[in-house]
């Protein structure tokens, strides 16, 4: 059996490497994501006119005038002291062909004070450009712009998904490796007995602490195996959770909530739960984003909320607005749980429910959790470095795991030329191979 997960473990790791080694380093570069596109683009973030801001709802249909091929879907509702308002538009649909109009941008930056274009983006296009660079890499992080085919839309966050349940698994079976042979072998037959004897409880332990260790004046492949295994052992658990979220955050819709929801009570999503119009088929709102903003900030007064309404979105695929509440520059700071947030339809302004952190059924709370531990933002600036660190030694077991599979590869290429026929486990092992076609 341990020759099996060996080779589970061996091309498991082959197929997630490369993705988790892109993933691991733009995870640590855009857990700063907002801090560094400021830094680079201060032409697109710093408001260079003075003045009290225009309303934001003034300054959103000056982006529509401005182009009548796009519409707003978000709008900021306050602003950051000395910053440009960021809003976000959608192409309109194109009467002659039936399908939206081509635009060559998504994101509109505005001088607050007299809603002077700064600049425009499309955020998460591919290009390495200064205004495009971070989005593209955190696009790149979930989907690795892997371009829709096969009548798959988001194929790429499929694709990422599925690395991310490999790599769930591939954790267990990584530290049932790192076991000695004897009790993993025993483990995997559930013959492991229970034992009182402290002197074989040391001796277990004694040929397991090795595992834990990076052994001194090693030779390169010996440190590179060492490290490895080490990363894997030390941060097994940091790994897991993030291998776990990863799957949440890209199939969360279509695998977790609908797992949960059969053993547990999750309350409906009106975004989540619903599925979308086509694309080139929007639900025209009967009710705009005064009205709506009106109508959510009662409730939230109602509610007894502290916070002012902060953005406002549109989806257009589901008729229904967002609005969060949350006070200036929490929204991208340490945002912990996330923002609170009320829905309301846009056809007839009535309340289709909401989120609030921290509030609802365990369920709902394990999913709401699942953001803020996948960036750990959960714990705040502290968090937020320990998953840039994290983002690394992703990387690193992955690049770790290619070498030990070239050194080992060329190990066997070398004893199949000269003729000799691995005995013992490698011998096991080879036959494992060769029953799986490896």
């Amino acid at each position: 059996m341990r020759a099996a997960f060996t080779v589970i473990h061996r091309w498991a790791g082959l197929f997630i490497a490369v993705f988790l080694t892109i993933s691991g380093v733009t995870g640590a570069i855009i857990s700063w994501d907002h801090e560094l596109d400021e830094f680079v683009n201060p032409h697109l973030y710093d408001a260079k006119q003075p003045g009290k801001p225009l309303d934001p709802l003034t300054l959103a249909a000056k982006v529509q005038n401005s182009d009548p091929k796009a519409r707003v879907t978000f709008l900021p509702l306050s602003f950051e002291d000395g910053h440009n308002a960021s809003y976000f538009v959608e192409p309109r649909i194109d009467p002659k062909t039936g399908e939206p109009f081509t635009l060559d941008y998504n994101q509109v930056f505005l001088e607050p004070a007299t809603g002077d274009i700064a600049g425009k983006r499309f955020w998460g296009a591919v290009s390495l450009s200064r205004e495009n660079i971070l989005p593209f890499l955190y696009k790149l992080h979930y989907s690795m712009h892997i371009p829709d085919s096969f009548n798959i839309v988001d194929l790429g966050v499929w694709v990422m998904g599925i690395v991310a349940i490999v790599w769930t698994f591939d954790c267990f079976v990584g530290f049932y490796l790192t076991l000695p042979q004897q009790t993993s072998s025993a483990l995997a037959t559930g013959q492991l007995a229970n034992s009182s004897d402290q002197r074989q409880g040391r001796t277990w332990f004694e040929r397991w602490r090795p595992s834990w260790k990076i052994k001194r004046g090693a030779k390169f492949y010996r440190r590179n195996l060492d490290l490895h295994r080490v990363f894997g052992l030390w941060l097994w658990l940091l790994l897991f959770l993030i291998a776990f979220t990863s799957i949440s955050m890209n199939l969360g819709d279509e695998i977790v909530r609908p797992a949960l929801r059969s053993i547990a009570t999750l309350t409906p999503d009106a975004f989540n739960d619903v599925t979308g119009a086509p694309r080139n088929q929007p639900v025209e709102p009967k009710i705009g984003f005064h009205t709506a903003i009106n109508i959510a900030e009662a409730e939230a007064r109602r509610r007894t909320w502290e916070e002012p309404a902060g953005n406002v979105f549109y989806g257009l695929q589901h008729g229904l607005y967002a609005v969060q509440f949350f006070h200036p520059g929490d929204d991208h700071g340490s945002g912990g749980m996330g923002v609170k947030m009320l829905f309301v339809d846009a056809a007839d302004g009535s309340l289709q429910g909401g989120r609030v952190p921290w509030e609802g059924t365990a369920a709902d709370i394990f999913m709401q959790l699942q953001f803020p531990l996948h960036s750990g933002r959960i714990a705040g600036l502290p968090g937020r470095i320990l998953l840039s660190i994290m983002g690394l030694a992703v990387a690193i077991l992955s690049i770790t795991g290619i070498i030990v599979w070239f050194k080992k590869r060329g190990s066997r290429m070398s004893l199949a030329r000269s003729g000799v026929r691995p005995r013992g486990a490698n011998g096991l092992r080879a036959r494992w191979e060769g029953l799986l076609g490896l």
